[in-house]
């Protein structure tokens, strides 16, 4: 139960600092920014002492690990298959009005007469 009460106010928290966000629209941007990440950080901390809130930090933590163990592919391979990608979707576009066309042409001027060119 007192897990659910601190969830509660983490959310309230970073609804305040929304709100404070919008409540100070003639300030300067600075203390609107400000207010807002004092909400949402305060929102964190209180959300961290709950059991659901270390569970989630610590699958955080290990999603940014796993992040780490990846092999990024270099610059040139991005753009290689960059360059790949969007040579097939050309080719498949100018296919793809090709076969638009060529049933356009069976349909309206063959069979249906409708276009008389």
């Amino acid at each position: 139960m007192a897990d659910k009460v601190k969830i509660v106010v983490a959310l309230a928290l970073l609804a305040a600092g929304v709100a404070c966000f919008y409540y100070l629209a003639e300030s300067a941007m600075f203390y609107r920014v400000l207010a807002l990440l004092a909400g949402i950080l305060t929102g964190c901390a209180v959300a961290w002492f709950t059991q659901p809130g270390r569970e989630f930090f610590a699958f955080a933590k290990d999603a940014w690990a796993e992040t780490k163990k990846v092999v990024w592919p270099t610059r040139e391979e991005t753009l290689k298959m960059t360059g790949l990608v969007f040579g097939f979707v050309l080719v498949m576009a100018f296919f793809l009005w090709v076969t638009d066309k060529s049933l356009e042409i069976a349909l309206y001027d063959w069979v249906l007469g409708w276009k008389k060119s």
